[in-house]
């Protein structure tokens, strides 16, 4: 996704209050930044774990490769939140990127809505920011912070699915993030259907099924009417109205059909979903957990629960990696 804001100056940034993010415990001050195609959340994590400096601010908006304007965004915003908190001294940063990443390498393999190809992210960062920056993907570092702080904690085997706009995911594997040179995880890219044609090229991807913005797009497909988003949709399909209850229903059974495969190949103890769907609830998860045993048999069924770490999860996820450099 992009922003169409043509913003780039960490100074129109929006600050929020640090209630909104659990505290991630005691440890080294670090800086962290959760960089999407729409926004960069960043903050500053004093030694308790608090965050400090909480922003939102725009992606900057350039044409083509955006690593630079990104790295100097960083550059503005850790600025900004150290001239603020003098007292607070970051010894290491988290920084937290979508697309394919090779966390090892310290690379944005690619990034479609940011534009990078084999960008050296990691050592560019750490060269603007002065300290050691920790880098991995944003949904694993947010599968790591439901792990280390959320729903996740309880399961050392389980799977991290993030349902938005797109559909996101990540693997963990006795307690580690699975990542496959930053392949794995695109349970949002596995293939449900035939049909329809994914915005990644692909044909029947669950994500252009199931995710929060194929629900609405389908059902103003199917009938000419701008849904307020899925739960709109959901709400409608409650009702009775037969076009949303069939755009609902395939997308269970959609999201079913993938968790059902999951559960065969990976037998995960648990299943942690978060995004916007998740807050559809019992609709979504009484469905699922249904409609999931009666799919499989022999199987041992994981657990399904909603994700608690909410919209902040990357952000937390990057600041815990960046204490592990400390």
């Amino acid at each position: 996704m992009t922003r169409p804001d043509d913003v780039t100056g960490a100074s129109d940034a929006s600050p929020r209050t640090h209630a909104s993010v659990r505290s991630i415990g005691a440890g080294a001050p670090v800086l962290a930044f959760d960089v999407g195609g729409t926004d960069i959340k960043s903050g500053l994590f004093d030694a308790d774990g608090r965050v400090l400096g909480l922003r939102r601010s725009p992606t900057p908006q350039v044409e083509g490769d955006k690593t630079s304007a990104v790295i100097e965004q960083l550059g503005l915003l850790a600025a900004e939140v150290r001239a603020e908190h003098p007292e607070v001294q970051p010894q290491a940063a988290g920084l937290v990127v979508p697309g394919i990443v090779d966390a090892d390498a310290g690379l944005g393999v690619f990034a479609s809505n940011l534009g990078w190809h084999d960008s050296p992210l990691r050592d560019l960062a750490s060269a603007r920011l002065g300290v050691p920056v920790a880098f991995d993907h944003d949904v694993r570092a947010a599968s790591w912070a439901e792990h280390r702080l959320g729903g996740a904690r309880a399961y050392e085997n389980s799977v991290v699915l993030v349902i938005g706009t797109g559909i996101a995911g990540a693997l963990l594997v006795g307690g580690e993030p699975y990542t496959a040179g930053g392949y794995a995880g695109e349970i949002g890219h596995s293939p449900v259907a035939d049909g329809p044609t994914c915005a990644c090229g692909a044909r029947g991807c669950l994500e252009a099924v199931a995710s929060a913005g194929a629900i609405a797009r389908r059902y103003r497909d199917a009938t000419g009417i701008t849904p307020d988003g899925a739960r709109d949709v959901i709400a409608r399909a409650a009702a009775g109205e037969p076009a949303a209850s069939d755009i609902w229903d395939s997308a269970l059974d959609a999201l079913t059909l993938s968790l059902a495969q999951l559960t065969a190949v990976f037998a995960p103890e648990a299943v942690v979903i978060g995004g916007g769907l998740s807050r559809a609830g019992d609709a979504l998860f009484d469905e699922l957990r249904t409609r999931l045993a009666a799919r499989l048999s022999f199987h041992r069924l994981p657990v399904l629960v909603p994700a608690e770490l909410s919209g902040n999860a990357g952000l937390m996820g990057a600041a815990l990696r960046a204490r592990e450099l400390t």
